[in-house]
């Protein structure tokens, strides 16, 4: 049994066996998927609504769900999918800044409009709680870290800007309608399942894979750009612990380590562990890109009672693990030698 296996037992452990009913939107998505692997082990009725766009078959497949396959912009698929539901966790977006730029009108058609769709059925349907994907993206590029959630937002991009239409949504049905919502801003999420093949895949795994089959890894910018890089259990955590907190309706809390790491000292964990060398072609940033981004995650430890379960370097290794076991070239792996900052190693 893996490490992330173990921890999402005893995740589900903590909990009893409480039978409620829940919708994840975006189910065979990435974060998607792992939220329903936890609630079905801790014994909730599992609903996902997926239209596959970016989701996979390959991750729900195995599972004792119910599958409505349809799209978020479809409002009488998703007040289907919310009929005696107790809980919604609303994952289901497209999450790139990249694509944003090219197609700001799907962007938000989805993410916005999508969002709201799910607001309202959830409302006329009498669902207790929606636990919604924002984004550290909302913060824009302010020069003050940590980012705190009573900085003022400042969107960069069609991707920000969609994300905080949904937290303005979120504290408006709260306040005008007494739907219980929690915005839970990630910041750059990885781990097992990830995608690293579409031309918007997330930086981590697209250099995981890079590295693995021993290709040049493209990076936009100088590589001293610095991220608050975070494991997917502890995304999970932060989602389950968000559907029962009393004090976190109307809220919008930070999901993060409280740690930057730049991409060239992610080159050299990745590196370091699987003691594979790699060429870096650095490329023109691209517009929307913020420099640095690091998140305070006091409002979460103290609403949420979350703490990161899982820290960078022990991620990174299980989602080598996970991209080894899947097929990739098979690699020995050992703790990186650098430690946590496997900082030295720039080009």
């Amino acid at each position: 049994m893996t490490a992330s296996a173990r921890r999402e037992c005893q995740t589900a452990g903590e909990s009893s066996k409480n039978g409620l009913r829940t919708l994840v939107t975006g189910g065979a998505g990435f974060i998607g998927s792992h939220i329903v692997r936890h609630l079905l082990a801790r014994g909730d009725e599992v609903i996902v609504l997926d239209n596959f766009s970016t989701g996979k078959r390959e991750n729900i497949e195995d599972l004792d769900i119910t599958l409505i396959e349809a799209d978020i912009r479809d409002i009488n698929a998703v007040k289907e999918s919310v009929r005696e539901v107790d809980t919604v966790f609303h994952q289901a977006a497209l999450c790139s800044v990249a694509r944003s730029v090219k197609d700001p009108i799907s962007t938000h058609s989805v993410n916005a409009s999508g969002t709201l769709n799910v607001f309202e059925a959830s409302r006329l349907a009498g669902v207790r709680r929606v636990v919604y994907a924002s984004s550290s993206s909302v913060y824009g590029e302010s020069q003050t870290l940590p980012k705190r959630e009573s900085m003022p937002t400042s969107p960069l991009s069609p991707y920000a800007v969609s994300k905080l239409s949904t937290e303005y949504y979120g504290e408006l049905y709260g306040r005008m309608y007494g739907l219980e919502t929690v915005g839970l801003r990630y910041f750059n999420v990885f781990g097992p399942r990830q995608d690293p093949n579409s031309d918007y895949a997330a930086v981590i795994p697209k250099f995981v894979k890079a590295l693995l089959e021993k290709k040049t890894i493209q990076m936009y910018g100088d590589g001293t750009q610095t991220r608050d890089f975070t494991y997917i259990d502890n995304v999970v955590q932060a989602n389950l612990l968000a559907a029962i907190s009393p004090t976190a309706p109307g809220q919008a809390i930070n999901v993060a380590c409280g740690n930057a790491w730049s991409l060239l000292e992610l080159v050299a964990t990745l590196e370091s562990i699987t003691h594979e060398k790699t060429d870096i072609m650095f490329c023109e940033s691209r517009p929307g890109d913020i420099k640095h981004s690091l998140a305070a995650i006091e409002k979460a430890e103290e609403i949420l009672g979350y703490k990161p379960i899982v820290q960078f370097a022990q991620g990174i290794r299980e989602t080598l693990d996970w991209f080894i076991q899947t097929g990739l070239p098979t690699l020995q792996t050992k703790p990186p030698v650098m430690g946590e900052h496997a900082g030295s190693v720039f080009r």
